[in-house]
Order: structure tokens, then C-alpha cells, then sequence
């Protein structure tokens, strides 16, 4: 599932996408943006699935295509398909949400088959595949270690993968670090319906709740904020600075799980990485200091509740 970070990342990005509309907001829009956000990440996610199904689908196509030669060798005629039935694979085929999911992504479209076929010849040249195909048993260890192994050594660090697909998905260089985690851990233990669902209830719940807090207490957490910008040129302060400045204080004032130290920290990192060079310092500060202030008149308030996944 999509952590809480990348959940304040998507609705920082919809309220930036927001800021810089210039038409009136129809009714249902924030909320529309918001969750195209999502929709891509779950494509995305969708296709490293896929990706990495169809290398191990290749070996029945590289087996057909040899026997199918002139004058087959015996090598030809004996090309091990095991992989091809890998249980996990299997499982996921098996699920409707991936079937799905693939469908609405339109995943085979957008495969390389040239591409796919490199990354293929590369892994049953590697010493780990040449052990995997000559156990033939099916143990449940080896099925998993093998597809990580395609994921996280042949597929990840290729430049030519990841060219393929920051041309597809503009989401990349947002989600990869998340796609990496959730493909690992789909491995480990496949839940195929988070194909259909990459956010559970609760956390779409916060995302949809940020977003529109954000949108109606603008007004309200300006005039917190900008009394403290005094010794800052506001005419050079990112709007996105704003923007994550306006998310940290509605949490501190209206999301009563999520201690404030979490709130500081949490868009330090994201203002680092998606703002100025300046701007983890900046929003420190502040956030800070907001934090101080806010805590002393008594207007924050929070509680503890250890069933809460936030």
C-alpha cells in the first residue's frame, strides 16, 4: 500500500495542480486530481508486475522460436521453461484485479519487446537462474528469490528499463522508490487485489481529508503563516513552500493522530526533495516555530490511537 509520505506527496502535487489552474474549480475537481494521482501510481505499479511476468513468460516464447529453427539443436529442443510456471506468476495470472488492472493500463501495449528480451537472455545467463532451473522442485523460497532477483538486478538497474519507463510513466522519479517496496513486498506475500485498490479506506480517507482541508482553511492558515515571513522575502518564497507550509499547519490543527514531530519531519524531507535548495531549512523554521506558538495558545490537540494506521 501507498505509505503516508507519497500520500502527502500526491496531495501537495493536486494542490500545486489546483494552484495553478486559472479556471473555476468545478464541483468534485480536487478530489478527481487527487485520485488520477493515485490511478497512475497503481499503473505504474501494475506494469513492474507485468514486466516482470512477461521475462518469465519469455521462456515459453524462447522455446517455441528455437524448436521452431531449420535445424534445432538439442539445446534447441530442451530450452527449460520452468520459470514460466513459477507459482507466484501463477497466482497473480489467476487474479482477476491484475487481469484487470492490465487491461485498463493497457500494460501490453506498452512492453518493449526488445527490451523484454534482453532482460530475459540476461537472466537465464546468470549463475542464480542456471541453480533455479536445475532444482526441479518448486520450493516456495527459490520461486520468490528468483523473481526478486529479475526485479531488483535486471530490471531496476538497467538504464534502458528505466529510460522505458520515465517515457511511460511521468510518475517515475516520484514513485520509484515506493514501486520498489511495494513490488517486494507483493513477492513476499501476493495480495492481488491491491491491484484493484492501492490505497486502503482509512488512508484514502486522510489523503481526500488533507486535500480539502488544505482548500478551505487557505484563508485561516495564511494568516498563520505569513506574520512569520517577515524576515523571508515573500515575493521569492516558492508557492510550493506555501503550499507544504499550509499542509504541515492543518495537520497540527485538524489530523489529531499524527504528532506534530511526524508533521515537521515528514514535509522537511518532502520540501527537500521536491522544493529549493533552501527549502528544508526554510520549512523547518517555520514549521517550528508555528508549532511553538500554536502549542502554547493551547490550539493543538492530539490523541493516540493504536489502531491507526496513519
Amino acid at each position: 500500500m501507498i505509505s503516508r509520505r507519497n500520500i502527502r506527496v500526491k496531495v501537495m502535487q493536486s494542490l500545486y495542480t489546483l494552484d495553478s489552474m486559472e479556471s473555476i474549480l468545478k464541483p468534485g475537481e480536487p478530489e478527481r486530481i487527487l485520485k488520477s494521482k493515485v490511478e497512475q501510481s497503481r499503473h505504474l505499479f501494475t506494469y513492474l508486475v507485468y514486466f516482470l511476468t512477461e521475462v518469465a513468460r519469455y521462456a515459453e516464447t524462447d522455446a517455441r522460436n528455437r524448436s521452431s529453427k531449420h535445424l534445432p539443436t538439442q539445446e534447441d529442443l530442451n530450452v527449460n521453461t520452468k520459470i514460466a510456471g513459477n507459482e507466484i506468476l501463477w497466482k497473480t495470472f489467476e487474479s482477476a484485479a491484475f487481469v484487470n488492472a492490465t487491461h485498463d493500463g493497457k500494460s501490453a501495449a506498452l512492453i518493449d519487446q526488445d527490451l523484454l528480451k534482453k532482460t530475459y537472455l540476461e537472466l537465464t545467463a546468470s549463475s542464480l537462474y542456471k541453480e533455479y532451473i536445475e532444482t526441479p522442485s518448486r520450493e516456495k523460497k527459490a520461486e520468490r528469490k528468483i523473481l526478486e532477483f529479475v526485479f531488483s538486478e535486471l530490471m531496476l538497474p538497467n538504464a534502458d528499463f528505466i529510460a522505458h519507463l520515465e517515457e511511460h510513466f511521468i510518475n517515475w522519479d516520484d514513485d520509484a522508490e515506493l514501486m520498489e517496496t511495494l513490488v517486494l513486498n507483493y513477492l513476499s506475500k501476493p495480495q492481488p487485489q491491491v491491484f484493484g485498490e492501492i490505497l486502503s479506506g482509512e488512508k484514502w480517507d486522510y489523503a481526500k481529508g488533507l486535500l480539502q482541508t488544505v482548500l478551505d482553511k487557505k484563508e485561516h492558515t495564511l494568516d498563520l503563516i505569513k506574520p512569520k515571513l517577515k524576515n523571508w522575502d515573500a515575493d521569492r518564497i516558492a508557492s510550493l513552500d506555501l503550499i507544504i507550509l499550509q499542509m504541515g499547519v492543518c495537520e497540527f490543527l485538524y489530523f489529531e493522530t499524527i504528532p506534530t514531530k511526524v508533521t515537521i519531519n515528514e514535509y522537511i524531507d518532502i520540501a527537500k526533495a521536491y522544493s529549493t535548495p533552501q527549502s528544508g531549512q526554510f520549512i523547518n523554521g517555520l514549521l517550528d516555530n508555528l508549532n511553538k506558538e500554536l502549542t502554547q495558545q493551547q490550539k493543538i490537540h492530539k490523541k493516540t490511537y493504536k489502531n491507526s494506521t496513519l
